[in-house]
């Protein structure tokens, strides 16, 4: 099983932004999106603000693996849904706090149910 390394963690949760590019069905991989990623514990987490209905949302569903960079890494995962309430409310904080010098026009979209229900969990692979 692959994991984070401490560094790979420090690294991307602590850039602004995020790659992200989801993988297709037959393994290619679509053009990247740039979104914003938090760090949790020893987890790593993305938010679409158009919640389920996004292009790149919809794209981590068909085969639940991409690849990012972020921080100067450059890493295949998979992609997880998070439905437990109590982490989605945790990620919640994280983006207020991590994001905070931004206006709120910026992030509160975040925190929306809609928002809220597209949060991914990324696993290295």
């Amino acid at each position: 099983m692959v994991i984070w390394t401490s560094e790979e963690l420090d690294r991307i949760g602590t850039s602004e932004e995020l790659l992200i590019a989801s993988r297709r069905r037959d393994g290619t991989l679509r053009n990247p999106v740039t979104i914003w990623v938090v760090r949790l514990g020893d987890d790593l987490f993305i938010r679409s603000v158009n919640g389920r209905t996004s292009g790149w949302f919809r794209g981590t569903q068909q085969c639940h693996e991409g690849h990012i960079q972020a921080g100067g890494v450059d890493k295949d995962v998979a992609f997880e849904e998070v439905v437990d309430n109590e982490i989605i409310a945790q990620v919640d904080d994280v983006y207020r706090t991590k994001y905070q010098k931004y206006a709120p026009q910026y992030v509160d979209p975040l925190m929306v149910p809609e928002a809220r229900s597209a949060t991914i969990k990324l696993v290295a692979r």
